[in-house]
This record gives C-alpha cells, sequence and structure tokens, in this order.
C-alpha cells in the first residue's frame, strides 16, 4: 500500500534554480511526496536518489547560465553523481526537465538517449534567434504517438516560457531521428493547434522542427522549455477573468479539476503508481 500511495519525488535546488518551491507545489498537487534537495546534498551522500522515484531538474538560472545555460550544473552532476543517475533511470524511474532543466539534461546527455545511450550528447539548446530573453505563454501541441508518459493523454497546453536560450538545434539526421521515433513530444504551436512553423512569437527562440520538449526513446525522461509548474491554478493564466467570464456564459464549469499544467506531474505520479 506505500507503494502504491506515496510517490517520492526530488526536486533539485541551489545555486541560482529559482522554481523549485513552485515545482514541488505542482508535484504536491499532484499527489506526490516532495523533498527539495540541494545539489550538494547528493553530491556528498547526505541525500541518496534509492529514496526516490522521480527525479525534477527544475527552471532557474543555474550558475547563472555561465558558460551557457545549464552547462556549468550538468558537468558537476555528471562529474560526481552521474554513475547514480544512470542507476536511477535504469530501475525504470522518471526524470523530468523543465527549462534550465531541459538544458541541463541534453547537457548531461539524458536526452535524447538514442540506442539507451544516456552519456552522449547529440543536441544543445543555445540562444534564441531574436537576441533577447522571451517572458510570454506560447501554445503547444503535443504529439500523440509519442511514448513520453508526462504528456499522456494530452492535447493543446498553453504554458509561459522564460528563457534567453531557448533554440532547440542539432544536424538534420539528428532531428529527422527524432521526429521519426516520435521523440518530439511538444511543439510550439498557434492558437488552434498548428505548427507554428518558425513563426515569431508562436515559436519564441527559433528551435528547429518547432521543438519545444524531447523525450527518450522510453518516455520516461522529459524535457521542455515551457513551465507547466507556473499553470498550476486557473487563474495564473493572464486571460483567466475573459475565459472565467466566457465559460460562465457558456454555463462551463471550467475551474472544477487540476489545470492541464497539473496534468502532466500527474501523469507521471500515477506512472510510478501502476508500476
Amino acid at each position: 500500500m506505500e507503494h502504491y500511495n506515496i510517490v517520492k519525488t526530488l526536486v533539485l535546488t541551489g545555486y541560482g534554480l529559482n522554481c523549485d518551491n513552485e515545482t514541488a507545489y505542482a508535484f504536491e498537487l499532484a499527489g506526490a511526496k516532495v523533498t527539495r534537495v540541494h545539489i550538494n546534498s547528493l553530491i556528498d551522500g547526505s541525500a541518496s536518489l534509492d529514496d526516490f522515484k522521480i527525479m525534477v531538474f527544475g527552471g532557474g538560472f543555474s550558475w547563472g547560465d555561465d558558460h551557457g545555460a545549464g552547462v556549468i550544473q550538468a558537468v558537476r552532476m555528471k562529474t560526481n553523481t552521474g554513475e547514480s543517475i544512470l542507476e536511477f533511470i535504469e530501475k525504470g524511474n522518471l526524470v523530468l526537465g523543465i527549462c534550465n532543466g531541459f538544458q541541463t539534461l541534453v547537457n548531461l546527455g539524458l536526452l535524447p538517449g538514442f540506442d539507451n545511450d544516456y552519456k552522449k550528447r547529440s543536441v544543445a539548446i543555445t540562444f534564441n534567434d531574436c537576441g533577447r530573453f522571451r517572458n510570454d505563454w506560447v501554445h503547444l501541441k503535443v504529439n500523440q504517438k509519442s511514448n513520453c508518459i508526462f504528456t499522456k493523454g494530452l492535447d493543446k497546453l498553453q504554458f509561459p516560457v522564460r528563457h534567453g536560450e531557448g533554440k532547440f538545434y542539432s544536424d538534420s539526421q539528428t532531428i529527422e531521428r527524432l521526429i521519426k521515433n516520435n521523440q518530439v513530444a511538444v511543439r510550439y504551436a498557434m492558437d488552434d493547434g498548428n505548427p507554428a512553423e518558425g513563426r515569431f512569437p508562436f515559436n519564441p527562440n527559433g528551435s528547429l522542427y518547432d521543438i519545444a520538449g524531447i523525450c527518450d526513446p522510453t518516455g520516461r525522461i522529459f524535457g521542455m522549455m515551457p513551465h507547466p509548474e507556473a499553470l498550476n491554478h486557473f487563474t495564473n493564466h493572464p486571460h483567466w477573468t475573459r475565459i472565467k467570464e466566457k465559460a460562465k456564459r457558456e454555463k462551463d464549469d471550467f475551474d472544477s479539476g487540476p489545470t492541464i499544467g497539473i496534468s502532466i506531474f500527474k501523469n507521471a505520479v500515477d506512472f510510478i503508481r501502476s508500476t
């Protein structure tokens, strides 16, 4: 019963990460038991991944994005905790990276994870084409054919982006392989769900193939640039008053149940409970 009821989730903190409280709260709303763990606690052994089923690399600006977003965090963790993270993955656990966390996952080589190789770096997340930091809400379209655990059953999403280095980039063969494998889990889209096709600001950073998030072949490791934890309540949406009034006129009880943001975290919690 304990295995079913308690899904222990680790949310990383430390050195410029600033979305840990928000992310922990979102996972708690999804039914998880969350512990915020400083990176140093994993390194010095005072905390262990063995105690958790879900590991979250949250948003922020780790080490001030010096030398590139997520680079120092990836090097520090790969050097000191790399093997334990690989063991965590081999046990069938889940890993989520949001924004800076996504950047860290690709720098670690945990994504895209071709051929079960979680050490090789083959994609990059680099500076926005617009040349500046973007803080805006974007529309997203979920790939229904993807194995991604976190996006299961979801279709259209709308979350904020907050980044200066969000452009997903790689060589054409790698992009084609991601598409063929259905590892592109989420794409930037127009408000009707059609692909943004690189159009700014719908695609806010110039990501190739409008890629906003990818998973590994198993669907258990997922990284995305937009922030689902930032939509943990319907009033987080900038147009919530307008949406509420429209729902009222159409007699639609729109604010019942979890938000679409919490659904991403709940998918992870439900998956662990079912295994």
